[in-house]
C-alpha cells in the first residue's frame, strides 16, 4: 500500500510545471508542514461520517491556513511576497469560476423543486409500476444520455433530486442508485467535450477535435453498463409503495415549463460563451441566473410573490458543497505553489512509465485529489502524447474520478443531496464494481486506438 501511495504521490507531482520562478519549499519547514496538513485533512475528509465533521470544514481550514502559512514563511525571510499575492488570485480566479458555475446550477435545482418538477417526474415514473430495479436503471441510463448535453455535475444533482423523492430511507436503493447517478454522469461526460470540465478543457486546449472525443463513447459506455450491472444486483426488486388514490398527481406550478427551458438556455449560455466568446463558463450560467430572476419577477407580478422567488431557492442551496470546493482548490494551489506538484513529469518519458500506464494511474490520482486539478495540471506539463493517449487521459481522468465518491464534482453534488446516506463509506462498500468498469473501458480504449489504429 505505501509503494502504492508513494507511486501516486509521485504521479501527482508529474502532472504539474511552474509557472513562475517560485523557490522550492518542498524540504522547508513551510513545505513539509503543508503537505502534512493536507494529508491530515484529507483523512478528516474522507471520515466526514466518523468524525462528524462536514466535508467542508477541514477542506476550508487547509485550503485557507497552507496559504496563510505560506505568506508568513515568505515574510519571515524576506522572500517576494508578490508571488504569493497573484498565486492568491490565479487561485481565487479558478475557485469563482467553479463556484459561481456549481452556485447557478443548484440554484436552477432548487427552483425546480419549489415548481413541482420532480415530483412530477417522480409520480410519472413510480405510477408506471416500475421496481426499484427498473428505477435504478431508468436513473442511470438518464444521467448518462443527459451529462454530454447538460454536464455532469448538473445531471448529477438534477437526478439524485428524483432519487430523494422516489424513497427517502429505503438505503439499498438509494446507494447503489447514488452511485449509479455518479458513475454513469462522470462516464456520459467523458465522450462529450462539453460533458465535463476535464474534457472541455481539453478540447479547448487542442488536444483533439470535437469528432475525436465522441470515439470514447464505447469505452464510456460499455465501462458504465458494467458497474451498473454489478450494482443492479444489490437492488431491491420490489415497488415502492404507490396507491393512486392516496397520492393524487402532482401539479407543476405556473412558469415550471418555462424554467425548464431557462435551464437548457443557461447550458446553452454557458458553453457558448466559453467556447464562441472565449468566457468563463459561468459567465453564460450568470446570464442565465438573470432570465430566471426576470422570469420570477414576471410570475410575481401574476400570481403574487409567494409563488416563485428565486432568493428563496438560493437560500436553499448546499453551501457546505460550496465551500469544500472553495478549500479543496486553495489547498490544491498550495501544494502546487512551494513545489510539491513540480518534481516528476519524467514518469510520461519511456524509459520510466511512459504515456499509456501514467494516464491509466491517473484516473485513480483524480478520484483523491479531484479530476479539475489534475487534467488542468496535466495540461501545464503537456507531456509528448499522441491524440490516442490524449484521449486516454481525457477518458481516466473523467471517470477515475467514480472510485471515490468526492473524486469528482459529480459525487460531491450528491453527497450533499444525499447526506447521511451517500457517504464515502457507503461508496466504498460497492468502490469495486466501479474499478471493474474502469478496467473495462481502458481494455475498449486499448482495442480502439492500438489495435484498430484510430489515431
Amino acid at each position: 500500500m505505501i509503494k502504492i501511495l508513494s507511486f501516486l504521490g509521485l504521479l501527482g507531482t508529474a502532472c504539474f510545471a511552474n509557472e513562475f520562478e517560485n523557490p522550492d519549499l518542498t524540504t522547508s519547514w513551510v513545505g513539509l508542514a503543508t503537505l502534512l496538513i493536507f494529508v491530515v485533512g484529507y483523512y478528516f475528509i474522507a471520515n466526514e461520517e466518523k468524525y462528524h465533521i462536514d466535508k467542508s470544514v477541514p477542506a476550508l481550514f487547509i485550503g485557507i491556513f497552507t496559504f496563510l502559512m505560506i505568506a508568513v514563511y515568505y515574510g519571515l525571510n524576506d522572500l517576494d511576497i508578490h508571488l504569493v499575492h497573484n498565486e492568491a488570485e490565479r487561485v481565487i480566479l479558478e475557485i469563482a469560476e467553479i463556484f459561481f458555475f456549481l452556485f447557478v446550477a443548484m440554484t436552477y435545482i432548487e427552483s425546480l423543486i419549489d415548481m413541482g418538477v420532480f415530483d412530477s417526474l417522480k409520480y410519472s415514473l413510480i405510477s408506471k409500476g416500475y421496481t426499484y430495479r427498473k428505477l435504478f436503471w431508468a436513473t442511470g441510463f438518464l444521467a448518462f444520455f443527459i451529462s454530454p448535453i447538460a454536464d455532469n455535475l448538473t445531471t448529477a444533482l438534477i437526478l439524485s433530486t428524483v432519487l430523494i423523492t422516489i424513497d427517502k430511507n429505503k438505503k439499498e436503493f438509494l446507494v447503489p442508485g447514488a452511485i449509479n447517478i455518479v458513475v454513469a454522469a462522470n462516464a456520459g461526460g467523458a465522450w462529450s467535450p462539453f460533458g465535463d470540465i476535464t474534457t472541455l478543457m481539453a478540447w479547448t486546449a487542442g488536444k483533439g477535435h470535437f469528432v475525436d472525443f465522441l470515439f470514447l463513447f464505447p469505452s464510456s459506455i460499455l465501462g458504465y453498463l458494467v458497474t451498473a450491472f454489478l450494482l443492479s444486483r444489490f437492488v431491491p426488486r420490489s415497488k415502492p409503495e404507490f396507491d393512486a388514490k392516496k397520492e393524487l398527481k402532482p401539479k407543476m406550478k405556473e412558469g415550471a415549463k418555462e424554467v425548464i427551458v431557462l435551464g437548457v438556455v443557461t447550458i446553452a449560455c454557458a458553453v457558448l460563451s466559453h467556447q464562441v466568446l472565449d468566457f468563463p463558463a459561468m459567465w453564460g450560467m450568470m446570464f442565465g441566473l438573470v432570465l430566471l430572476k426576470v422570469h420570477s419577477f414576471k410570475l410575481s407580478k401574476k400570481f403574487g410573490k409567494d409563488h416563485f422567488n428565486v432568493f428563496a431557492s438560493m437560500a436553499k442551496i448546499e453551501n457546505n458543497t460550496l465551500m469544500f470546493f472553495f478549500g479543496i482548490l486553495a489547498a490544491v494551489g498550495a501544494l502546487y505553489f512551494v513545489g510539491w506538484l513540480t518534481l516528476a513529469s519524467i514518469v510520461y518519458e519511456p524509459q520510466h512509465l511512459g504515456p499509456t500506464m501514467s494516464n491509466i494511474a491517473v484516473g485513480f490520482l483524480s478520484a483523491v485529489v479531484d479530476n479539475v486539478p489534475v487534467m488542468s495540471a496535466i495540461l501545464k506539463a503537456n507531456p509528448d502524447m499522441d491524440l490516442s493517449n490524449w484521449m486516454l487521459v481525457t477518458l481516466t481522468a473523467g471517470i477515475g474520478g467514480s472510485l471515490i465518491s468526492f473524486g469528482s464534482a459529480a459525487g460531491v453534488g450528491v453527497m450533499g443531496k444525499l447526506k447521511g446516506i451517500y457517504t464515502f463509506s457507503s461508496h466504498m462498500k460497492y468502490a469495486w464494481t466501479i474499478l471493474l468498469g474502469y478496467c473495462v473501458s481502458i481494455a475498449i480504449w486499448y482495442f480502439q486506438f492500438e489495435v484498430l489504429g484510430l489515431n
